[in-house]
């Protein structure tokens, strides 16, 4: 037996927003459930629905009432893709404000910055990971820095600006970057290649920047460093002639890392990967030889243990 017509499930978020899809079944229905009434058990619920038409309020889809709604053929009506972000800013108010969490009112942009790097990069290794769990999960966190930062913000009492100026800054930068988008057009985006050597014009023309290097963060790694700056000014037609060079460990690692970026590769990428491999190795080195009772491990050991060497 089918549920009655307009039966359905709607998703509310953590700031009680509700999908504006969902008001033709609100108005329509003979129960509504959820709000200010609690559902009865799912049995008697689903016999109800296929009665009269019933709307459920939840959280989420997987609630056992919700559950079994949609079980017996409930549509599930829920917010907008990027409605979610109007929870997670909610959530960050209500820790910020009175009566909310200690801790999170305390903080300020200094006392948060060590968090945005840690995020940062436990985002980068979940990525090089392969792990869409982590992603997911890390990806929330820096998330979580963004808004936290945008909080704190918010409450500066000479130069204060909200998340949405932050949004709004974002939307006419990318707007404004991709005429070839947006403005029906630009000649000199033809390829990938072409449109960044225009974003970098752009840039360049809003920011009203002097050097082609104005703008690389200095306090990235220095692999990373090098890299970028040797990219910025290949775009400004800077010989390669001119990289630094020396017999000192500086210089070499600059050359050598201006010249994979300029070939096209990601050195800063490279170099992790090949450090994560190494640390693989000596894990390997060592749990083999813990396996023979060596818990210290001399010359030798390291040799006749590293995993090149190691018989499978």
């Amino acid at each position: 037996m089918t549920l009655a017509p307009g039966t359905a499930v709607v998703l509310r978020g953590a700031a009680d927003v509700l999908p504006v899809a969902a008001l033709p079944h609100l108005r329509g229905a003979a129960h509504v459930f959820g709000v200010d009434e609690p559902p009865p058990a799912p049995g008697p619920l689903v016999e109800l629905a296929r009665a009269e038409p019933v709307v459920l309020v939840a959280v989420s889809a997987a609630v056992t009432a919700a559950a079994a709604l949609v079980a017996a053929g409930a549509p599930v009506i829920g917010l907008p893709v990027g409605a979610g972000l109007l929870d997670a800013v909610a959530v960050m108010d209500r820790l910020r404000s009175p009566g909310g969490c200690p801790w999170d009112a305390e903080q300020d942009h200094e006392t948060l910055r060590q968090y945005l790097v840690e995020e940062t990069f436990e985002l980068l290794e979940a990525i090089e990971d392969g792990d869409r769990a982590a992603m997911r999960e890390e990806l929330g966190d820096v998330l979580l820095q963004v808004l936290f930062h945008a909080r704190v913000a918010a409450e500066h009492g000479s130069d204060a600006f909200t998340v949405d100026d932050v949004a709004a800054e974002l939307v006419a930068k990318l707007v404004g970057r991709h005429p070839h988008v947006f403005a029906g057009g630009d000649s000199a985006v033809r390829d990938s290649s072409t449109q960044q050597v225009r974003w970098e014009e752009l840039k360049q023309q809003e920011k009203q920047r002097e050097s082609s290097v104005d703008g690389v963060a200095l306090g990235q790694p220095a692999v990373a460093l090098a890299a970028k700056l040797a990219q910025r000014t290949k775009r400004a037609g800077f010989p390669v002639d001119l990289l630094p060079e020396g017999d000192d460990s500086g210089a070499t690692l600059f050359a050598v890392a201006a010249l994979a970026k300029l070939a096209g590769e990601d050195p800063e990428t490279e170099l992790r990967a090949v450090a994560r491999t190494f640390a693989g190795n000596v894990r390997a080195a060592e749990t083999a030889a813990r396996l023979e009772g060596i818990t210290t491990l001399d010359t030798e050991d390291w040799r006749r243990f590293w995993p090149a060497n190691v018989e499978v």
